[in-house]
């Protein structure tokens, strides 16, 4: 039987031809695909800052709209879970978890809670709107304002795993913690394709914060352990030790976000100042919700409104709740409060993210207690950056 001579030449060609044909088709085939690198449905936020910064507050902005499902500080459970660990320790399973309440698998919760378990197992549920109505709860709409009060009598024994089922409902997902010391724990999150993860850093005045602490001694003391490594230890930060800690992550945080950020950070970091919040809540609110793709509702105006025109800086025992108070008074406290000795020690070491972050330091009592000199600079529009530092020393 004779056999055919095919060229090489001829071979050569013909598999050219094949793979470019597979190339096209393959390109064709893949433009109708599903959307495996495309964004996911969901819209995740986290809410990045530290305690008593106000973050609870900022939590309630986006908790109360009706398109966001929202936790507060659900990594709690693994510090009271291992609290003889370091931060630095724990920042891995902070993060594991963090990311699987992002795409509602829940089971995470299985290696820090009871097995059998309601929605009142989990730590501040009932700041969760999304926890107080349907379908976690049959109680409220999810157009209603909620009360942690009401929430807690109506709606604690419903079983755990409406949870997850309320979670895959919503549209956004939005977590607010305050146990993340350093960005660069976050990356493996900004990078998973699973993900569509935005970070609001939440910043406030060293010295206010630390007004506010004084209210809370005891209730920090156990996380300020964690924070010093003192293996399970608890602290009171006479020394201001953590202070300087949290002062430090925040300057971190800020840099590694501004200072030549990996690509991947384009357009998902967002810095906001406590002190811009209070002095005008609707402007920077609509900032946030823009910067999250959500809008701001005719009912959540007046509740906004009405939440931080109240009366007075708020009593002792609501050091972390969210009632109706005169916020711009209470973003001020701190310098009719604290004695100036106490000013010089947080400026000392929390220095570098008074300047970096836009405050004003004072050189004395006379100053701190001047409420007609303004220790809050103004901030440039659309950048990381301040106008003035103003550095004194």
């Amino acid at each position: 039987m004779a056999r055919i001579r095919i060229p090489n030449i001829i071979v050569i060609l013909f598999v050219t031809v094949q793979t470019g044909f597979l190339i096209f088709m393959y390109a064709r085939y893949s433009s109708f695909m599903p959307q495996s690198e495309e964004k996911p449905s969901q819209v995740h936020i986290l809410i990045l800052s530290s305690w008593r910064s106000g973050s609870s507050f900022v939590g309630q902005l986006f908790s109360q709209h009706p398109s966001v499902f929202y936790l507060m500080e659900p990594a709690w459970h693994v510090w009271v879970t291992m609290y003889q660990n370091s931060a630095k320790v724990l920042h891995m399973a902070v993060r594991d978890l963090v990311r699987s309440v992002f795409l509602c698998d829940m089971s995470v919760f299985d290696a820090y809670m009871p097995w059998k378990r309601n929605l009142s197992d989990l730590f501040q549920w009932a700041v969760s709107r999304a926890l107080c109505s349907a379908p976690a709860c049959d109680s409220f709409q999810r157009t209603d304002i909620t009360s942690e009060l009401a929430c807690k009598t109506l709606c604690g024994r419903y079983p755990f795993s409406k949870v997850e089922e309320a979670c895959k409902t919503y549209s956004h997902v939005v977590i607010k913690e305050v146990r993340f010391f350093d960005l660069k724990v976050l990356y493996p999150l900004l990078t998973d394709p699973s993900l569509n993860l935005k970070i609001i850093h939440l910043v406030r005045d060293p010295r206010a914060v630390v007004k506010s602490r004084e209210q809370s001694v005891k209730a920090l003391a156990r996380d300020n352990g964690i924070v010093l490594s003192t293996n399970g230890t608890k602290v009171e930060d006479s020394k201001y030790k953590v202070m300087q800690e949290i002062c430090r992550s925040h300057v971190q945080i800020y840099e590694t976000a501004t200072l030549k950020p990996p690509n991947f950070l384009k357009d998902r970091y967002l810095m906001i100042r406590f002190e811009d919040l209070v002095r005008d809540p609707l402007s920077e609110i609509s900032e946030m919700y823009k910067f999250a793709d959500l809008s701001l509702t005719p009912m959540l105006k007046s509740w906004i409104y009405n939440i931080t025109h109240g009366q007075g800086p708020g009593k002792k025992k609501e050091a972390f709740k969210i009632t109706s108070r005169d916020a711009v008074s209470v973003s001020q406290a701190w310098r009719n409060v604290l004695s100036f000795q106490k000013i010089k020690k947080i400026q000392e070491v929390c220095k570098g993210a008074i300047n970096m972050l836009g405050y004003q330091l004072v050189d004395s009592e006379k100053e701190q207690r001047d409420l007609s000199l303004d220790l809050v600079l103004p901030r440039r529009q659309n950048q990381f950056s301040w106008s003035s530092f103003n550095q004194k020393h």
